[in-house]
């Protein structure tokens, strides 16, 4: 299973950027993990509607076929650090790639919500960009020390 987070933002502050490295750098070898950056819709007077299927649109061609699709979103199931590793551990089972995706400053639009097979919230929070990607990066790094039995994570 290849695991990518699929992000729009490409310009987050300096904090945020060496957070995701450091924990992108603690995630196992075998997990073949990559984090794509595009390039979010220019705001400027477009409707909100406009926007978010333009860059669901650009989401969504990053998405191979037969590959799963994770939203984020703030409706989605908030699943404990437990869950989200038992959700991990049965995708790395089935062996198919998945693909976390965060949407721009409005969320997803319904094209990408109806590719999804899950909704996942990190919070009930509204979050900002950056920090949600940080924040989702450490559940990433935390669920791969769940499974490696290392203490990072206690119950």
């Amino acid at each position: 299973m290849k695991l990518t987070v699929l992000t729009l933002g490409d310009k987050l502050p300096n904090w945020a950027n060496s957070a995701v490295a450091d924990y992108q750098k603690r995630l196992p070898r075998e997990w073949r993990f990559d984090l794509i950056e595009l390039r979010p819709e220019k705001r400027l007077g477009q409707p909100v509607e406009r926007i978010k299927a333009a860059e669901g649109a650009r989401l969504l061609e990053r998405c191979p076929p037969d590959a799963r699709v994770v939203a984020l979103d703030e409706h989605g199931i908030t699943p404990t650090t437990r869950q989200l590793a038992d959700h991990i551990t049965e995708w790395q089972r089935e062996g198919r790639d998945t693909l976390l995706l965060i949407g721009g400053a409005d969320g997803h639009g319904p094209e990408v919500l109806h590719r999804a097979e899950l909704k996942l919230a990190l919070s009930k929070l509204t979050l900002p960009h950056a920090l949600a990607r940080v924040m989702l990066m450490e559940q990433l790094y935390r669920v791969a020390s769940l499974h490696a039995g290392h203490p990072y994570h206690r119950e």
